[in-house]
């Protein structure tokens, strides 16, 4: 991991964390405050599942789930090419699934607060590693459809 992807990664980690924290300190178990009527509230939730609440109070599972995405993430950060875009894409990535891989092993639960309804719809509560690895894998798909899952020396090694 180079130093930029090493730094981005600390500081999605720091906020998530640090968002989490507060909001368990200022908020009750499932209360909510509006901040948008109808769009966005933060409501806090303990999620023992994944996303959507799969594999619910199943932690390990994800847990395994979740180490076995970090080793295959690390391994794929060596091959792809070295370029800012992949280096934040790894880095949101790995951030997130260890800051929620955090929760799960330290509090058997993740903690979720950012709360949208979308067109009438109320969307799963989420926080910021949710965001931050659905941004990350966005952006590795992205590399892998313009052929930068292979850097120039991965190519000559074939």
């Amino acid at each position: 991991m180079n130093k930029k992807t090493f730094i981005i990664a600390i500081v999605i980690l720091i906020i998530d964390q640090l968002t989490k924290s507060l909001l368990e300190i200022y908020l009750k178990l499932n209360q909510s405050i509006v901040i948008i009527k109808n769009f966005l509230a933060i409501t806090l939730v303990h999620n023992t599942g994944g996303a959507w609440s799969i594999l619910n109070k199943h932690s390990y599972i994800l847990i395994i789930f979740s180490v076995i995405a970090l080793i295959l993430l690390f391994r794929f950060m060596i091959t792809f090419k070295k370029n800012t875009r992949n280096s934040i894409a790894f880095a949101l990535t790995i951030s997130g699934i260890i800051s929620n891989l955090a929760d799960r092993i330290f509090l058997g639960y993740v903690r979720d607060f950012l709360d949208f309804t979308i067109f009438n719809y109320d969307y799963p509560i989420f926080n910021i590693a949710d965001v931050a690895i659905v941004i990350g894998v966005i952006l590795l798909i992205i590399a892998i459809i313009k052929g930068e899952d292979r850097n120039a020396v991965s190519k000559s090694r074939k």
